[in-house]
């Protein structure tokens, strides 16, 4: 098919507009072809707001696509008119303005790329090879070929970034379809091929193509592809060792199944001496952020500064694998964009985004993108006015750093839920510990502490897998089984010890051991503990909240809140988020700020895993601020959970002041927890 010819609908398609944009763009009604306006800059905003997924300012429209002209909404007025003539039918205005926003309606209309963005969001693995076929023949093309405009450098840069995006997902489909048929399938080979033309440095991709050769006895072929490999990869900068051994090996076993085996590690990953022998971890590369060559002559490079901060502050997290600085930077260099890096560096996810400065305020753009199937998992924009550049930029890295860590974390759990207990490596058996850790109730627990042993027997170097079994007994000892608290606290110690044993630099261990030494009455030597972990990543969320919590009990509510603040500030989707809204209510209770605590300890109630500690801080807030009814409903949820729950198994479970204590003791009375 030539790739200018629009595609016509199937016969009886129910689609009365069909827009391509993964190639030039063209537009058809019912499959006859419709002119196109002439005027480049119609269709390129034809082509932003049909890829924008909610309604756009005319301002930003007007500053996307016009250099400062006499009129410049004038000018939007009249494309706008344009696209209406192209998109609008009778009865049915697609073209939206509201107030002073426009927005393209397309929900009934077949749109190429929205079929691919659509199909890929949750991963291409769910995918049947029919709709990954489908998808795969969609491509014609670069996205919006031909449509480059030079004069307009934010319009280009966003053409670049949503090239990058669809490239990223037709190589993940490509790859899936791989997989999916039959090797001996001619069609899984041609496949193969574009899989190899999307992602030329894709390790993996070479890896399948030459055990395929191999398995075929195609070895000429073999030779001739792995002598053009090692040139490019050389040629690159990239070791080709690897792609070597993969030939070696599948030579000496043609007649074998074609499988991919695990490949050397991206060069140079920041890990620290203690977690060497770690089976696995999830890996990340941080592209370069992009900046406008102005921008960065007259600020002195903010992009490259802040590239460089997320790297370190990430790598002190110690939760990941992180590529070094050098690596991604010679890729960059070399012109290599962010999705092919990754795959170079074979890592499982990639950050990459970019900067810009206009007047008076600083918009950095971030997405976390899982290599293999294409999915961003996170994507958000930091605009902020630039009052003090210093904190500013300071703020926005902590937000970054925080987010890319827990959604990480997030996506590494629900992955592990979906695989057989049995077949679970040490990491995974670790994050599916989390998962049943943070659901605070005691099968729970138990089921958490079984994976976390689990994970230790598997790699006995996991320093967080022991900090995990640390927390199942500080759970047992603070929720559980607080018969038997002192044994449980003595098991917390020990699992935290072996944590610091195997890695005293990762901010877990050190938490570990915090919120064990804590449970034994050592105060003193918790917040010592603590201040290291959030000095070791000032971004370990949870070291804050920790803080928190032992500073509303007993030491400096001010100080508290603050922790509390910052914990929510890194971490605002937390599983712990009930305990660091209760710390907060605990620091205004003892700060005699009672409506302040009220509000608090209500929020935390309503976190879907917030226990009868939280409730029973709620209940007290509300009885201390006068409001006994609310109080007494909330102490009958307590007792429907856990009939016997009186202020004894709430006072012991905390280590609040003489006088708090006594004043929680006071108020019981009146809401039946005496």
């Amino acid at each position: 098919m030539d790739k200018q010819t629009p595609r016509s609908a199937p016969e009886g398609s129910q689609f009365d507009i069909q827009l391509r944009m993964l190639g030039p763009l063209t537009i058809s009604r019912r499959g006859k072809p419709v002119r196109l306006p002439a005027s480049r800059k119609v269709r390129a905003l034809a082509a932003y707001l049909a890829l924008s997924s909610r309604p756009l300012r005319r301002t930003h429209l007007c500053e996307l696509l016009w250099d400062e002209p006499s009129d410049p909404r004038g000018e939007l007025r009249w494309c706008l008119s344009k696209l209406r003539g192209v998109f609008d039918s009778p009865g049915r205005r697609r073209v939206e303005s509201s107030g002073d926003t426009v927005r393209l309606d397309l929900g009934d209309c077949d749109v190429d790329a929205l079929d691919v963005a659509r199909a890929t969001q949750s991963g291409v693995g769910s995918l049947g090879p029919e709709r990954l076929g489908a998808l795969a023949a969609l491509f014609t093309g670069d996205l919006l070929d031909g449509l480059e405009m030079a004069e307009h450098p934010l319009f280009n840069t966003w053409l670049t970034g949503q090239r990058r995006r669809f490239h990223a997902c037709q190589t993940a489909i490509l790859e899936q379809l791989v997989r999916s048929l039959p090797h001996e399938s001619e069609a899984m080979f041609g496949f193969l091929q574009q899989w190899i033309e999307r992602a030329p440095l894709d390790q993996r991709a070479h890896e399948f193509l030459l055990r395929t050769l191999a398995q075929r006895g195609r070895i000429r072929e073999g030779e001739e592809h792995l002598a053009a490999t090692i040139r490019h990869f050389e040629a690159e900068g990239l070791d080709a060792t690897p792609i070597r051994t993969i030939w070696r090996d599948a030579r000496s076993r043609p007649g074998g199944s074609v499988t991919l085996v695990a490949t050397a590690p991206a060069p140079e990953l920041i890990r620290s001496a203690g977690s060497a022998g770690l089976a696995r971890r999830s890996s990340i590369a941080v592209m370069p952020l992009v900046e406008r060559a102005s921008e960065r002559d007259a600020h002195g490079g903010v992009a490259d500064g802040l590239t460089n901060d997320i790297i370190t502050r990430l790598a002190k997290l110690r939760s990941v694998a992180v590529i070094a600085r050098g690596s991604v930077y010679a890729l960059s260099e070399r012109s290599v964009g962010p999705e092919e890096a990754g795959r170079a560096l074979d890592v499982d996810y990639l950050a990459s985004g970019s900067v810009r400065r206009p007047k008076g305020r600083i918009i950095v753009t971030v997405e976390l993108i899982e290599t293999r199937t294409a999915r961003i998992v996170w994507a958000e924009d930091f605009d902020y006015r630039i009052d003090d550049a210093f904190l500013v930029l300071d703020e926005i890295g902590n937000r970054i750093v925080s987010s890319i860590a827990s959604e990480i974390e997030a996506a590494e759990r629900n992955r592990a839920l979906l695989k057989h207990p049995s077949s679970l490596d040490a990491w995974e058996a670790y994050h599916r510990g989390l998962w049943h850790m943070y659901r605070f109730n005691g099968p729970d627990n138990e089921a958490a502490h079984g994976f976390f042993q689990m994970a230790v027997r598997l790699d006995p170097t996991f320093a967080r897998a022991h900090a995990g079994l640390s927390f199942t007994h500080w759970q047992n000892a603070f929720l559980h089984r607080t018969a038997e608290r002192e044994h449980e606290s003595d098991q917390a110690l020990a699992c935290a010890e072996q944590s610091l044993l195997v890695d005293d630099r990762d901010p877990a261990a050190h938490w570990a051991m915090g919120r064990a030494l804590w449970l034994r009455g050592q105060q003193d030597e918790s917040l010592r503990e603590l201040d290291r972990a959030i000095d070791l990543s000032p971004n370990f969320a949870l070291g804050h909240y920790t803080l928190s919590f032992v500073h509303s009990q007993s030491g400096d509510p001010r100080a508290a809140i603050q922790y509390s603040d910052l914990s929510r500030q890194l971490s605002p989707f937390d599983p712990l988020l009930f305990a660091m809204l209760t710390s907060r209510a605990l620091a205004h209770v003892r700060l005699g700020e009672l409506d302040e605590a009220v509000n608090w300890s209500v929020s935390a109630i309503a976190r879907p895993n917030a226990h009868n500690h939280v409730r029973a801080v709620a209940a007290h807030c509300l009885a201390l601020a006068g409001r006994h009814e609310e109080a007494r409903a909330i102490t009958a949820q307590i007792h429907k959970s856990q009939p016997g729950y009186r202020i004894d198994d709430f006072l012991m479970a905390f280590q609040f002041a003489p006088d708090t204590a006594a004043l929680f003791r006071q108020c019981a009375k009146g809401i039946g927890l005496g």
